[in-house]
């Protein structure tokens, strides 16, 4: 079994327990290089402190999620989504990331008309992408399982995110191919070939798929071997592509959120190397 961890990076929501100065610590004791996080916790802690704080512990950060949220109607609420973006766009680039993560967000209450969001959606990315762009920002627009579709992503597949992405310079707009959201599309792997043909693979992330759902579905990503996934599998499609770059592991899971974040921080190491490479 291979023993490189050199493409892992940690997302934070994966140890949500900790706090950032215990991430990098905990990081760098395990020998991971790479982290991804979030806009919340970097927020409370401080962005300009936050950015020192993994420069100092030698920590590359692979992405920043997230942005998005970008299908309201009401033109007051489409501004403010806008100004939210192009903060979160600004906090990526403070933090020396070039890959803000983007969830698109669900249908509006009332609205039952999934192309029309998506089509604001494109609209919004004509705004940011040229913003992001200037800053060394990436957009990636992330598809989530159809379960969200209503309230949080009516993007679904990388089908569809592509067709949206495929609107702007792939140095704007580009994709995540998160296995938790994708595996059981059986186009998947065409479109991974059609994203990374493109130069629009901007994150590849990965979480077991678990049933039975908990409630609320939001916090039942399994870790790693747990699930249905195969992670090999999606990896050979992603790097037959010419994709190099950091493998994100991802995981919301109140379970592991209650242990201790060294064990689960091996735990996700172990399992890394065991079931993606």
């Amino acid at each position: 079994m291979s023993t490189d961890l050199s493409r892992l990076s940690l997302n934070q929501e994966t140890i949500k327990q900790w706090s950032l100065p215990e991430l990098t610590e905990g990081c760098v004791k395990a020998g991971i290089g790479q982290v991804g996080l979030w806009r919340a916790p970097v927020q409370e802690y401080g962005v300009e402190r936050a950015a020192q704080l993994v420069k100092d512990a030698g920590l590359t950060v692979t992405s920043l999620c997230r942005g998005g949220f970008l299908t309201a109607v009401d033109p007051g609420e489409r501004a403010r989504a806008l100004e939210d973006n192009r903060a979160a766009v600004d906090e990526a680039a403070a933090l020396s990331t070039d890959t803000l993560v983007l969830v698109s967000g669900g249908l509006p209450s009332g609205d039952k008309d999934l192309y029309a969001a998506r089509e604001r959606i494109a609209d919004a990315l004509a705004e940011l992408g040229p913003y992001a762009q200037e800053r060394g920002v990436r957009l990636a627009i992330e598809p989530l399982h159809p379960m969200f579709a209503s309230d949080r992503c009516v993007v679904s597949t990388l089908s569809q995110a592509l067709d949206l992405a495929e609107r702007f310079p792939a140095e704007q707009v580009g994709v995540v191919v998160d296995a938790y959201h994708v595996w059981w599309d059986d186009q998947a792997p065409a479109q991974i070939a059609r994203a990374g043909a493109g130069g629009r693979i901007h994150s590849f992330q990965l979480a077991d798929w678990i049933t039975p759902l908990p409630a609320g579905v939001l916090l039942g990503r399994g870790q790693l071997g747990d699930g249905s996934v195969d992670f090999r599998t999606m990896r050979r499609q992603v790097e037959a592509t010419g994709f190099d770059g950091p493998i994100e592991v991802e995981i919301f899971n109140e379970g592991l959120w209650v242990r201790d974040g060294a064990e689960v921080l091996a735990e996700v190491a172990s399992r890394y190397l065991e079931h993606a490479c």
